[in-house]
């Protein structure tokens, strides 16, 4: 009953006791000269056919001959000779009469015709360009470990025989074995790159190419890049260009030829067979498979990958680890085995580990880069596609829909990619892990089968239950972000109106609901954790159970005890992977289906307008054209005839919604035509009504692709007014204008977009209404020198939309458009002869018309004046020098280029005061530089660490740590409870007290199971307390900064702190500082237990220490700027993206789809640039990790071994098979490490932003000011002075003036005289550098701000509404009655329009208050102002009149309803104030004229002539 003789008898020996139990084991002569040199030979056979056809498809350029090369041909053939002398040897033998055995025949042919393919095989390389070669290096070492054993044999024998029995045959062999071994280290260089070979242009090529078999596979080639980024943070030039069939140009190519392909199967372009035609009941069109395209495109990798991982499944996990497990606990409990053979299973077992990480992450590293190629095909297809859907289609779907397609779904089956092969892996490894079981435990593993299958569904269930919970808590983080975004921009505002405490309430609100679902999500969590840790626990406490007690024969040894606990472990993964996976592949599924139906979508047809043919002498024809914007909508324009002769300038008007711009559209081919003919002849260019402007430099905008004329761009730049503008922006023509153009006024952009169709020089212009959106005067400049008889375009031909009537006179001929169908057309005399709709059209627009010219006739203003006109708000509010300016554009360039948001654009909105930007270099620059500092270098301070563990609560992270510390200490008391029972069993051979045994294990796991809960729990706790805490810390701080910190920093890196950041500590930092306490108390009690059983082990802890902290270190430095780098990429792919989408018609539209595809690709291409070595880096550090880990395994066995005399088996067992588990914790505490440092930044961003400084305080409880003040509303300044920020110049200085109660005050100045200023002073928004305000002799700065504010009254230049209903927005105090509201709204003029609404009072505002006009919107401010009726109004006019009722209205109701109050009103049009008390007239921050307007008139100094450039003196 020798336990050993079942397992060796595979072995080919006759004799067991010679080959095993001996101290010098051997095989026999016959074993070693057949099977084992039969085995390399079979192998290279066997790899050939594969190994030709990918060497015949891959094909890089012939390698020069050199000196390695010859070497390796030298050696093969003369490996070769060996090999015949050993054949001619035999045959000698023969001949002279002592016949060899067949073997010594059979083998030295075999081998000889295998060398001389192996040195065939070298120059084939050679030829096709392969400078390392894996199939070869694989076969010499197989040669040399096969050759091993005959080479310690054939000496034994020798010594043992005292000669040599067969001297020829002993020198051949020592001759091949050195031979092998030569060509075995020769074959580990690589040979010099390819002749000719295309990789030279490269300047940073990927090592990868070039890299040896050896460096593939253990990922040395990364090793450079590692020291690298540990040296010095990674930036974008260091970073390897991508291979070349990972780029998005070949990906797409190979993508877009499948997708044809499946589209033509799918609208069935094959002949239809009969059975197609009895089927036709059902509609033909079925969808073309989008997966198959992505399959047929990615079959060879994913194959390939299929490959490797069912290697790594069959070959080391189950079979070799748990049965050499088994031999081990044997060996150590068998006293009289030989010691040898305990090595040889340590080394077997080192060997397999080894095997394993190698496969397994050559598996990962082929997955995850195919997951990349899957991404840059999903992006290039949806871009391609985005450029060709028709307007339908594009109203169906928001760009924001469209943007999703690509950034969340095309991520999604990134993600889901590298689960794929676990449908057909898993099941593989459970019926493996399960047939072993079985095995080892008989029937009763079902038990534990049934228990782990039953928990399936419940971890289901609790998972479905999050995810709606999460669905849930999304949508309040939505709210709370629009509303964040909404209170940052509006923040001036409120301010203003003393009306943050209402919005922090509203804020806080909804943070409570989030903070609830949060809880509950964290408690699912901890149940979850809870099934995760028991489900192995319990399903071993079944299983041995029943194996117990089921039959009193069977027990339970070291052997049947460790090694199933393995494969139960073993088990688990599967088996909790599979839910995950299939709700991933739901998912994915979802995905798929929306990108697949966006790709079927609709295109536009592109032989809808006739590019080809005309009739000479036209440049546009329609004929008989109806046209709609899509097929279920009525035409918008129906049975149009219109002919335009080349060189013509025709005018189309009409009122509006009658179709003019989609006639432009319809010639654009933009619309689906449903019958007619539409030709047009030659290039066309297209300014849209909304202009389209680019992220990118002013030039780059006009240009547009074209190369740079000198000449002719100054020649566009000059006709649309653009020179006066270039001066004021900071880099000239190289400004880098923000995105939609969020750096320039409405004007400026207009003009842009006009430049750039003048720079294009095509032959047809159509101009849909360029001139509306320039001021008058700009306007007529345009006309005269671009688009009239005598501008730029003379002689091309224009088709221009316009409501300009003045320029009418000027065109060739005039179309006149109503309701879709042309009703006249003809000379602008022509038409006014005609008294029809034209002549009418003239008449309601006139009047207007005339008015808005005489001003523009009377007022010589400087043009530049007024192409600020936008910006005045804020060039108002600072000294405004040239450099300022400059600055500030410089500023908001920077601010639209950061992108801080992944992807996230800031929300759009007129530049108001909150982003502005700093206009001192040195504060700016100051400002930028710590930004970037705390976000880009090296490690993160402990200080954030411990501001966590605050925020969590110290005796909270105390507790969390000692139940971890309990967890880990329950199992192992578990496992040595196991381990002792085993040993009991096997030293009586039968079992005792079952019960007893069974109750204690049951209650260690159960006990550890529920510390696992009560952490999980705590931490949940904890962290919606430290999320609470700091979003609490961050809103209240940021509610109470003072306005500079708004001016100096965009609203978008603010918003990125309430988004992102809050994001990543509600719910990631506390899962993963979970999960690594879990790993490092995993890693530690596994030395531990190691330790105790082996206390040898302890020696070897440190260096396994020292080499596991020193990759950390490389790792983590390397790939946290990795992560930095691709993020920071990753934005620019989806921006552009947004704006090619806006801007489809005009790319389409000028020709430039191809370019814009490019530039797409480019930009995928530099973020796959950062992701191709960040996943690189991962399996790099996977494979050294593991490595440590193997190593511990090794050396748990080797100790094992040689303390085998005083161990038990069942803390052999102990030991090996935690140390088979730390692999996996280590690689855990890594990932899970370098994890929680990029995350915990979060934490350092918010309270950053939580420690800013603050403005005064709202009220100071010891000086409030006394009830209904002020009561005459007098306002005095005694030597005031204020300056914006520290180390600015003073804006106002030295100012001393005295406002009776009840005056009314005109202030005017130029642009940057300080206007604005003064009222920013009154409330305290700017605090004064010397001197103050007194308000009924109160001094300002001794109450509270909004004991202050409150008591004023402002309506502000640009009316700000935020959404919600009307009510909240004229009173989000609740502090007035309806009457009093109705009252305000009648007095406003928005009576009417209110009680129209069916909601009322309850008419929900949009974001922005978009549904209002913007003359509704400054009734409501002014509305506002009624309600709260103060001593003092303060009215900062609008700066653009934004339309000349409203402003009546509004100047008719102050002179009515603010009779007894003092008003101060910043008058941009004088003719508002020339009927008020005293004008005060500002200059550079002095006072210069102040006095009534009457006798400044008289003085006839500057207000005078103020007053006569307006036409008012």
């Amino acid at each position: 009953g020798d336990p050993l003789l079942p397992l060796n008898s595979h072995l080919l020996s006759q004799d067991s006791n010679l080959s095993l139990h001996t101290d010098n084991p051997d095989f026999t002569p016959c074993f070693q000269n057949s099977v084992l040199a039969w085995v390399p030979c079979a192998y290279l056979w066997a790899a050939l056919p594969c190994y030709l056809f990918h060497l015949r498809r891959h094909h890089e350029g012939y390698i020069v001959l050199s000196r390695l090369s010859r070497l390796k041909t030298a050696l093969g053939v003369l490996l070769w000779c060996v090999s015949w002398a050993d054949l001619f040897y035999s045959f000698h033998g023969l001949v002279h009469g002592w016949a060899p055995a067949p073997i010594f025949f059979v083998t030295p042919l075999v081998v000889g015709v295998t060398m001389l393919l192996a040195t065939l095989l070298i120059q084939y390389e050679r030829l096709q360009g392969v400078r390392s070669s894996g199939v070869l290096i694989i076969f010499w070492f197989l040669c040399v470990v096969c050759g091993i054993i005959p080479f310690r044999s054939k000496i034994l024998s020798a010594l043992t025989q005292g000669k040599i029995s067969d001297p020829f045959r002993f020198a051949t062999f020592y001759t091949y074995f050195a031979l092998v071994l030569s060509a075995l280290i020769l074959s580990c260089f690589r040979e010099k790159p390819p002749f000719f070979s295309p990789k030279n242009m490269d300047p940073n090529p990927c090592p990868e190419a070039g890299a040896g078999f050896l460096s593939r596979l253990s990922f040395w080639w990364f090793t450079k890049l590692a020291i690298l980024g540990y040296r010095r943070p990674l930036e974008e030039r260091d970073l390897w260009s991508l291979n070349k069939e990972d780029r998005s140009q070949m990906v797409m190519q190979r993508l877009l030829e499948e997708w044809k392909k499946q589209q033509d199967q799918a609208s069935g372009k094959k002949p239809s067979s009969e059975g197609e035609m009895l089927l036709e009941g059902r509609p033909q069109a079925r969808e073309a498979s989008f997966l198959r395209a992505l399959m047929a495109t990615f079959s060879s990798s994913f194959l390939l990958s299929m490959g490797f991982k069912l290697i790594q499944d069959l070959f080391p996990t189950l079979i070799v680890l748990s049965s050499i497990c088994s031999i081990l606990i044997r060996f150590i409990s068998n006293p009289t085995a030989p010691t040898w053979w305990g090595f040889l299973v340590a080394g077997l077992m080192f060997v397999c580990s080894v095997m394993q990480t190698l496969i397994l992450h050559q598996y990962y590293h082929c997955i995850f880069v195919m997951g990349l190629r899957f991404r840059t095909g999903i992006i290039g297809v949806i871009y391609r596609k985005a450029l060709v859907i028709s307007n339908s289609v594009k109203r169906e779907s928001t760009v924001g829909e469209i943007v999703n397609l690509m950034s969340v779904d095309a991520q999604r089956f990134m993600d889901v990619v590298p689960f794929i092969n676990l449908l057909w892996s898993a099941p593989l490894q459970i019926i493996l892990a399960v047939y072993f079981l079985w095995q080892n435990l008989g029937p009763s593993v079902l038990a534990g089968v049934a228990l782990m299958i039953l928990l399936i569904p419940l971890n289901g269930a609790v998972a479905v239950k999050m995810r709606a919970f999460q669905v849930e808590q999304m949508k309040f983080k939505d709210s709370r972000i629009k509303l964040m975004s909404e209170i940052l921009g509006g923040i001036k505002v409120l301010k203003l109106y003393a009306w943050e405490p209402s919005f922090l309430k509203q804020v806080e609100g909804i943070r409570q609901d989030e903070l609830r679902l949060m809880r509950q999500v964290a408690y699912l969590h901890a149940i979850s954790t809870f099934i995760w840790v028991c489900t192995p626990f319990l399903v071993t406490l079944t299983t041995l159970g029943v194996y117990v007690s089921v039959d009193k024969n069977n027990v339970l040894d070291a052997e049947k005890a460790f090694v199933s606990v393995s494969l139960f472990n073993i088990l688990k993964i599967p088996l909790n992977m599979l839910p995950q996976l299939i709700s991933n592949l739901a998912q994915t599924s979802v995905s798929l289906k929306r990108i697949q139906h966006f790709l079927s979508q609709d295109e536009l047809d592109p032989q809808c307008v006739e590019r080809k043919t005309i009739t000479p002498g036209y440049a546009v024809i329609i004929h008989n054209g109806t046209f709609t914007w899509a097929q279920d909508l009525p035409p918008t324009l129906h049975s149009l005839d219109i002919q335009v002769p080349k060189g013509a300038l025709v005018a189309v008007v009409g009122p509006v919604g009658c179709g003019k711009s989609s006639l432009l559209s319809a010639l654009l081919g933009e619309m689906e035509k449903l019958e007619g003919k539409v030709y047009m002849k030659g290039s066309v260019a297209y300014v849209p009504q909304q202009a389209w402007i680019q992220n990118c430099t002013l030039q780059e905008n006009v240009l547009f692709g074209r190369a740079l004329d000198p000449k002719r761009y100054q020649k566009a730049l000059e006709a649309c007014a653009l020179l006066a503008d270039l001066e004021v922006l900071p880099g000239g023509d190289q400004t880098e204008i923000g995105e939609k153009g969020i750096n320039l006024s409405g004007g400026q952009r207009q003009r842009v977009s006009v430049a750039r169709a003048v720079y294009s020089d095509a032959d047809i212009f159509l101009l849909d209404d360029p001139l509306s959106a320039v001021d008058s005067h700009v306007a007529k400049h345009i006309f005269d020198q671009v688009i009239g008889p005598e501008g730029v375009l003379a002689g091309k031909t224009r088709v221009l939309v316009t409501h300009g009537i003045s320029f009418l006179p000027q065109t060739d001929f005039v179309i006149v458009l109503s309701d879709g169908h042309v009703s006249e057309m003809g000379t602008y005399s022509a038409l006014l002869q005609r008294d029809g709709s034209f002549a009418n059209f003239l008449r309601n627009y006139a009047p207007d018309e005339d008015k808005e010219h005489q001003e523009a006739n009377n007022s010589p203003v400087l043009m530049i004046e007024d192409t600020l006109s936008n910006h005045t708000d804020l060039t108002d509010n600072e000294p405004v020098t040239y450099e300022v300016q400059k600055q500030f554009m410089r500023q908001m360039s920077a601010m639209s280029s950061e992108g801080e948001g992944q992807g996230r654009s800031v929300p759009r909105r007129r530049l108001g005061a909150a982003e502005k930007a700093v206009p001192a270099t040195e504060a700016k620059a100051s400002h930028v530089l710590t930004q970037e500092e705390k976000t880009e270098m090296g490690t993160v301070k402990l200080s954030v660490y411990w501001d966590y563990a605050k925020a969590v609560g110290f005796w909270t992270t105390l507790v969390i740590c000692l139940l971890y510390g309990g967890q880990s200490a329950a199992a192992i008391g578990a496992n040595v409870w196991l381990s002792a029972w085993t040993d009991e069993a096997a030293a009586d051979n039968q079992q005792n007290s079952t019960s007893y045994r069974l109750g204690v294990y049951a209650a260690l796991g159960i006990l550890q199971g529920l510390l696992v809960m009560l952490s999980a729990i705590t931490m949940a706790v904890g962290g919606v307390q430290a999320a609470r805490l700091l979003h609490q810390a961050l809103l209240h701080n940021k509610m109470r900064s003072p306005q500079s910190f708004f001016d100096t920093t965009p609203s978008g890196r603010i918003l990125n702190r309430f988004s992102k950041d809050v994001y990543v500590i509600d719910e990631i930092l506390a899962p993963t500082i979970l999960m690594l306490l879990n790993s490092f108390y995993n890693s530690i009690s596994t030395l531990v237990v190691i330790v105790a059983s082996t206390p040898l082990f302890a020696v070897v802890i440190l260096p396994l220490a020292v080499l596991y902290l020193f990759v950390q270190r490389f790792y983590v430095a390397t790939s946290r700027q990795l992560k930095r780098l691709e993020s920071v990429s990753r934005s620019p792919i989806y921006s552009h993206f947004s704006e090619t989408v806006t801007g489809s018609s005009v790319i389409r539209a000028y020709g430039r789809s191809q370019d814009f595809e490019t530039i797409s690709d480019a930009k995928v291409d530099t973020n796959q640039k950062s992701c191709y070595p960040y996943i690189a880096s991962n399996r790099w550090l996977g494979i050294r990790v593991e490595f440590v880990g193997n190593c511990v395994v090794l050396f748990a066995a080797l100790f094992a071994v040689t303390g085998r005399s005083s161990l038990s088996p069942g803390l052999v067992g102990l030991s090996v098979s935690y140390a088979l588990q730390v692999t996996l914790a280590l690689n855990w505490m890594i990932r899970t490490m370098s994890d929680l440092e990029s995350n915990i930044v979060a934490v350092e961003r918010v309270k950053e932003y939580s420690k800013t400084e603050m403005e005064a305080p709202w009220v100071v409880e010891g000086s409030r000011p006394p009830a209904g003040w002020p009561l005459k509303g007098e306002v005095e300044f005694r030597n005031y002075s204020v300056r914006y920020r520290p180390g600015l110049e003073l804006v106002l200085k030295d100012l001393s003036l005295r406002v009776h109660g009840g005056e009314k005050v005109g202030i005017v100045g130029r642009t940057g005289a300080g206007k604005s200023s003064m009222t920013l002073c009154l409330f305290r928004i700017l605090e004064a550098a010397e001197g103050e305000i007194y308000i009924d002799g109160l001094n300002v700065a001794d109450i509270g701000l909004h004991d202050l504010r409150s008591k004023l009254t402002i309506i502000p230049q640009d009316p700000i509404l935020f959404s919600g209903t009307l009510r909240m927005n004229l009173d989000p105090f609740g502090c007035y009655s309806e009457e009093d509201m109705w009252q305000a709204l009648e007095l406003s003029h928005l009576h009417t329009f209110v009680s129209s609404q069916p909601a009322g009072l309850d008419f929900q505002c949009s974001e922005g208050g978009e549904n209002l006009s913007v003359g509704q919107r400054q009734l409501v401010c002014l509305a506002r102002a009624l309600l709260r009726k103060s001593r003092i109004l303060v009215l900062d006019e609008a700066t653009a009149a934004i339309d000349l009722e409203t402003d009546d209205l509004i100047q008719a109701t102050i002179r009515t309803q603010f009779e007894t109050c003092t008003v101060l009103t910043i008058a941009h049009r004088l003719n508002t104030i020339m009927d008020y008390t005293r004008v005060l007239v500002l200059d550079k921050g002095t006072i210069v004229e102040f006095d009534s307007p009457t006798n400044l008139i008289a003085a006839r100094g500057i207000f005078y002539g103020m007053a006569r450039d307006a036409g008012l003196a």
